[in-house]
């Protein structure tokens, strides 16, 4: 199944690893805009560079 999401925004939150990271993966694939948060800056870094 294959999902359309350009020009569409979503928020994550989590989205530092694991299932969250996952759906941050996943949205953006699609083409979502998309913004997530996670507990501390370093995860998030490590997050945002595996991306």
């Amino acid at each position: 199944m294959s999902i359309k999401l350009n020009g569409k925004s979503a928020l994550v939150t989590g989205g530092a690893r694991g299932i969250g990271l996952a759906c941050v993966q996943a949205l953006a694939e699609s083409g979502a805009s998309v913004t997530f948060t996670a507990r501390n800056t370093a995860s998030a870094q490590i997050a945002l560079d595996t991306l």
